[in-house]
């Protein structure tokens, strides 16, 4: 059997301070096909970008060889705030995704008491909390613009949501598969206890993309190079492989957060290398 090779994607996450052009330049330099983008100023796109900036950041990257694989997104889609509040955030979302050409929205549970809602409530007969539900309301009531648009919006595995089984509840309640799906956050489900093979099997059919990391363990995230920290990685490679994974790999280098660590370049050839190929 010949070893899987994934298209990879780098986060600009992990470019402090670098505009669309730079970004392209360490992907390419690194051997990735895509690039997954923050949506922040910072990196220069933004729900506040003008109609032109966007055009100019899509074929910038076009220009380069490159994919837009998804804009990442900070809409918190379970937070316990107003529905016009978070919907509007997420309409602007999926408009500015759309527009640089992305077919996925990346975006987080963002309950806010812990895995699955916590004390959220609950329903007991659906065994959905009221984080799950308002999940579920908002994600159904943008389905129509997403599909529209050519956007399926993607909920993480993180924070209030971190394993596949509470984010498939959520996304099996929305029922509208064909705007939404998953980003597997390998981090945060080997963080709350859960296997790579139930991962996936939770999440199968709605996977976007995977996003892979390593850290110094569950309790310091520090990011250290892929193969030196916790993250079972071998084994999430493992189960992909055996699954007939043909999806994209995004290389989440959190140095945004994490100033101290060493620039994404330094860290994107062992990042090839997981996903199959080399420079």
């Amino acid at each position: 059997m010949s070893e899987p090779r994934w298209p990879l994607a780098v986060s600009t996450l992990g470019m402090p301070g670098c505009g669309v052009e730079e970004a392209c330049a360490t992907a390419l330099a690194g051997g990735c096909e895509g690039l997954e983008l923050r949506a922040h100023p910072d990196n220069g796109v933004h729900t506040g970008l003008d109609p032109a900036g966007r055009e100019r950041a899509r074929a910038t990257i076009a220009g380069a060889g490159l994919r837009v694989l998804a804009v990442a997104g900070y809409t918190r889609v379970a937070a316990p705030a107003p529905d016009d509040e978070v919907l509007g955030t997420l309409r602007a979302e999926i408009a500015l995704a759309a527009d640089l050409g992305a077919p996925f929205l990346r975006v987080f549970p963002g309950a806010g008491d812990g895995p699955g809602g916590g004390s959220a409530g609950g329903d007991p007969a659906g065994g959905l909390t009221e984080a799950d539900v308002r999940a579920a309301r908002r994600l159904r009531a943008v389905a129509p613009l997403a599909a529209g648009r050519g956007v399926r919006v993607l909920v993480e595995t993180h924070d209030s949501h971190g394993t596949g089984a509470a984010v498939r509840r959520l996304l099996d309640a929305a029922a509208v598969p064909e705007a939404t799906g998953a980003v597997w956050d390998v981090l945060h489900t080997w963080r709350n206890g859960e296997a790579p093979a139930r991962t996936h099997a939770e999440l199968a059919g709605h996977i976007g993309y995977v996003q892979i990391k390593d850290a110094v363990g569950a309790a310091d995230t520090t990011p250290v190079p892929l193969g030196t920290g916790g993250v079972p990685l071998d084994d999430v490679r493992e189960v992909l492989a055996a699954r007939a994974y043909t999806g994209w790999i995004s290389l989440e280098w959190e140095r945004v957060w994490y100033p101290q660590v060493a620039p994404v370049a330094e860290i994107l050839p062992a990042a090839r290398a997981w996903a199959g190929g080399g420079n």
